[in-house]
């Protein structure tokens, strides 16, 4: 990841940012996973796409978004995915693993992610088995992308992120308080 993305991460987490808030520092604006564009473009499987990955009817060829019309795109959009799959996780995770999750849900759609094997381990309690099934979904189109890849490692170290201990504010941070000082941190 690289560190302007988990700097940012790091602030929303920090301040106590929810998960629609954290999956869209993920997503958004051009150091996010779906990398902002002004224009309508074609996705690599042939959908018409424009700001953080939006899609739909309401795509606009030829038409120059603005940053304000991206920001409202995306948070319409995470707010549908949250409505879809929220009812669907039976257990109770962080909101870093929840924004993974939407994070996750964008790309893929949430059909796929009510059907995968991620979401009846999640649902199952391996919260840790879940997180690690996000590196199985790396194709489009019949073909593995790097960019997939990369995307779903950063998922997983955000979906991992309070299964593990955190060093913020002198080591007892906001992602797990109480740990103590001493304890290896992921940052």
């Amino acid at each position: 990841m690289n560190p302007t993305l988990r700097n940012k991460l790091m602030a929303a987490i920090a301040g106590g940012s929810g998960a629609i808030t954290i999956a869209a520092v993920m997503l958004g604006n051009a150091g996010g996973l779906e990398g902002r564009r002004y224009y309508a473009y074609q996705d690599v499987v042939g959908i018409w796409t424009v700001c953080d990955g939006h899609t739909g009817a309401d795509v606009r060829r030829g038409y120059r978004y603005t940053n304000r019309e991206c920001d409202a795109l995306l948070q319409s959009d995470l707010r549908k995915v949250a409505a879809a799959i929220d009812p669907l996780i039976k257990v109770r995770i962080p909101e870093t693993t929840r924004a993974a999750l939407y994070s996750f849900t964008y790309n893929v759609g949430a059909g796929a992610f009510g059907k995968s094997t991620l979401l009846k381990k999640l649902n199952s309690g391996d919260v840790a088995g879940a997180c690690k099934e996000l590196q199985r979904w790396t194709y489009a189109g019949g073909q593995q992308w790097k960019g997939l890849i990369t995307r779903r490692e950063i998922e997983r170290s955000v979906c991992e992120w309070q299964q593990k201990p955190q060093l913020f504010d002198g080591g007892a941070g906001p992602l797990n308080p109480g740990t103590p000082p001493s304890a290896p941190g992921v940052f």
